[in-house]
């Protein structure tokens, strides 16, 4: 699903983001993406969804190279992605299920079709009684709910998620990890960025641990944990 070898990103005043980024993800995988603030993981992403063109390397993304495309192909690739941000970037003077059905009539989709994903999606992340609430009414973990139903309406077979529990409590943080686990034992592919080790190693999947933009290690948490 996703292949990136000797990535480097380098900033104005020779910041260098990442530096020497070599990894493979496989479809259906979830992987944890680690690291404190500033070491390199937004970056990561936002090259993985065309945001960002690293400085050198070569980055694949479901069969695409896209270092080698246009903005047309990466926009394309793009539409097949689930990208969550920490910070809910909701249209606040529209309603739960207005924000959603934007990412359906954006690409052209009946009214009808429209209102039955909405509703879908809805029930998965737990919020279908809330559709016709103002944003402004949510709490932050309803509002981060509505982000992720909006990643997931166009059933994405890869999902890019940036720090989504940064803000959130213990519970909220449960409720949000439970819906990426779900996707994932559905055959989606997630790559999860957060700065908790700790919420990393509540959970036995890969993670890919980053320091000033230098991949450290990135073997499973489990074998980690255990030595084995």
């Amino acid at each position: 699903m996703i292949q990136m070898t000797h990535v480097f990103k380098t900033y104005p005043k020779q910041i260098t983001a990442l530096s020497d980024v070599t990894l493979g993800i496989s479809p259906g995988e979830f992987t944890f993406i680690v690291g404190p603030n500033s070491s390199g993981k937004t970056t990561l992403l936002r090259i993985l969804y065309g945001a960002e063109r690293p400085t050198s390397g070569e980055v694949i993304v479901n069969g695409l190279n896209i270092t080698q495309q246009g903005f047309s192909k990466v926009f394309q690739l793009r539409r097949g992605m689930g990208i969550v941000f920490q910070n809910a970037k909701l249209l606040q003077d529209r309603t739960v299920s207005d924000n959603i059905a934007l990412a359906l009539e954006a690409t052209g989709q009946f009214r009808k079709e429209v209102k039955k994903k909405v509703a879908e999606v809805l029930a998965q992340v737990g919020l279908q009684e809330k559709e016709k609430e103002s944003i402004l009414a949510l709490s932050a973990g309803e509002q981060q709910r509505v982000v992720i139903a909006r990643a997931l309406v166009n059933d994405p077979c890869l999902f890019i998620v940036d720090e989504p529990t940064g803000n959130l409590d213990d519970q909220m943080t449960s409720d949000v990890m439970q819906i990426f686990i779900s996707l994932n034992l559905k055959g989606k592919t997630v790559v999860f960025a957060t700065h908790d080790g700790d919420l990393a190693q509540r959970y036995s999947y890969r993670a890919i641990h980053l320091l000033a933009g230098r991949m450290i290690d990135g073997e499973k948490v489990d074998q980690v944990r255990t030595g084995a």
